[in-house]
C-alpha cells in the first residue's frame, strides 16, 4: 500500500506474495529497462521489486479486473502500467506498447487468496457460492457449464489431467447423476460422498482436487503456460532474469520442461555422452538454481497457502541473434 488508510479495493484484494524475498533476491540484478509481471495480482511482488529497483519500469498483466484495479492503486506513481490481459497475451501487450525487449519476467500461477476468500467468485469448496470460478468475469465459460453440461468422459479427463484425482470416474459419475448442481457447497458434498470413506480422511479436503481441475479447465490455465514462457524468454534481453512460481504438479511439470529445453538440458545425448545434435538450438538461458526451491518453514507457518509453491528461476544468456520475437 502507498501509506495511510487502505482503500476499499486494497482491502478487498489483500494478497500475501509468496517467496517475495527469494523473488526480489533473484530479480534485483536485472539490467535497467522494462520488467514484465505477467500475473501481477494485488501488486505485492511488483511493489517489493520496485522498492529494490526504482529505476525499472514495470508492465503488469492480470486477467482479473479486481486485481488490475488493486495493482493500479498499489503501484501508482511507481513507473508501472497495469493491463487487463492474461499472461497468454503478453506478446500482444508488449507489441501494443512498442516494447521489443524486457529485462525480466515474473509468473506467479494459480489462484490468489482474494479469489478464494470471496464466496461470490465460486472458487472455494469451503464457502457457499455460485459455480463460477472465472478469473475474468467477462469470459463465457464458467464452472456451472462444466459441472452441469460436460460429458462424464470430459469430466474424467480434466479430473485426471488437471487434478491428479484417483477417483475421477466415481466423481464424474456422481456429478452427472446429481445434476443440476447449483452451488459450490453442493458440488463439494457430491464429491465428498463419491470418494470412499477411508480416502476422505487423508490428503486434505476431498473436493480440493476436483475444484482445482474445474478451475483450470474454466480458465484454460495450463495451455497458456508453454507459449507464454517461450515468448517471455524470446523477448528477454541478455542478462535478464526470470522467476516462475507454480503451485501444483501440472503447472510445475510444464514449467520444468520449457526451462530445461531452453537451457539445453533436455537432449538425451548429453546424458549418453554423445555429441550435441546439429538440430538442437543453443541454450538461451541458464537455470539458477537448476532445480526448484520451496518456501521456508517460517513462511509456510505464516501463510499455509504457500506450502505448495515451487520456485524456478533463470538468467538469459549472451547475444540472442536469430531468436524469433513472438
Amino acid at each position: 500500500m502507498n501509506g495511510g488508510t487502505p482503500t476499499a479495493i486494497e482491502r478487498r484484494f489483500v494478497h500475501h506474495p509468496v517467496m517475495v524475498t527469494e523473488v526480489v533476491e533473484h530479480l534485483s540484478t536485472v539490467p535497467s529497462g522494462a520488467f514484465l509481471d505477467a500475473t501481477v495480482g494485488g501488486g505485492g511482488h511488483a511493489r517489493a521489486l520496485l522498492n529494490a529497483r526504482p529505476d525499472l519500469s514495470l508492465i503488469g498483466l492480470d486477467r482479473d479486473p479486481s486485481a488490475v484495479e488493486a495493482a493500479t492503486t498499489v503501484l501508482a506513481g511507481r513507473g508501472a502500467t497495469i493491463h487487463h490481459a492474461s499472461f497468454g497475451q503478453l506478446g500482444d501487450v508488449l507489441d501494443s506498447l512498442g516494447v521489443a525487449r524486457i529485462v525480466g519476467s515474473l509468473f506467479d500461477f494459480g489462484v490468489s487468496s482474494p479469489q478464494l476468500d470471496q464466496p461470490e467468485r465460486g472458487f472455494s469448496y469451503r464457502h457457499d457460492g455460485p459455480l463460477d470460478m472465472r478469473m475474468d468475469g467477462g469470459q463465457q465459460l464458467s464452472a456451472d457449464e462444466v459441472v452441469n453440461t460436460w460429458s462424464t468422459d470430459e469430466l474424467v479427463k480434466i479430473l485426471r489431467s488437471y487434478g491428479d484425482e484417483r477417483y475421477a470416474h466415481r466423481i464424474a459419475a456422481a456429478i452427472a447423476s446429481a445434476r443440476p448442481i447449483g452451488s459450490t457447497t453442493e458440488l463439494a458434498e457430491v464429491v465428498r460422498n463419491a470418494i470412499p470413506a477411508p480416502a476422505r480422511r487423508r490428503g486434505g479436503h476431498p473436493a480440493k482436487r476436483t475444484f482445482q481441475a474445474i478451475r483450470i479447465a474454466v480458465n484454460d490455465e495450463l495451455n497458456q503456460i508453454e507459449p507464454a514462457l517461450e515468448t517471455a524468454i524470446n523477448r528477454m534481453a541478455p542478462e535478464g532474469r526470470g522467476v516462475v512460481l507454480s503451485y501444483h504438479s501440472g503447472e510445475d511439470r510444464i514449467v520444468k520442461q520449457v526451462l530445461r529445453r531452453r537451457a539445453g538440458l533436455s537432449d538425451e545425448s548429453r546424458y549418453l555422452g554423445l555429441p550435441r545434435s546439429d538440430t538442437q538450438a543453443p541454450p538461451a538461458i541458464e537455470l539458477v538454481p537448476r532445480g526448484s526451491r520451496k518456501p521456508s518453514p517460517a513462511e509456510v507457518a505464516d501463510n499455509p497457502r504457500a506450502s505448495s509453491a515451487r520456485f524456478r528461476a533463470f538468467c538469459k544468456l549472451g547475444a540472442d541473434q536469430g531468436e524469433v520475437i513472438g
